[in-house]
């Protein structure tokens, strides 16, 4: 399909797909506010017993004083980011509520806007 076929504004249905189609599905993924290493990063945590002072902090930042190194996993907001799912495949179709039905994940929350294109690295 080409883009020139569109005019800005105009409404896309449901029927540019077909079922067994292979598409591309971009979505921003839920947020999860402001989570530490464990859960974000899926770092182990430090032993709970026998005097230990940190359980779930991060550690050590590295042997280098004075400098964090760039990608240090630290702290932070996890989430909300845009994520594209590449070569779902739609299952059906349904042109009377422009509908489609897509097999695997598809990131965000419910009633989110995505994306849907043609799959670009489909195989053959």
């Amino acid at each position: 399909v080409a883009l020139s076929d569109y005019e800005i504004g105009s409404e896309v249905k449901a029927d540019e797909f077909a079922a067994g189609d292979i598409v591309d599905v971009t979505g921003t993924s839920k947020g999860h506010g402001y989570q530490g290493n464990i859960k974000k990063d899926g770092q182990s945590r430090g032993p709970m017993a026998h005097g230990s002072r940190y359980h779930r902090r991060p550690g050590s930042l590295g042997a280098i004083i004075n400098k964090v190194f760039k990608g240090k996993k630290l702290p932070g907001r996890m989430g909300n980011h845009t994520r594209t799912m590449q070569n779902l495949q739609v299952v059906a179709a349904d042109t009377e509520h422009n509908v489609l039905l897509i097999k695997g994940n598809v990131p965000g929350a419910n009633k989110s806007f995505v994306t849907i294109r043609s799959a670009v690295k489909a195989a053959k």
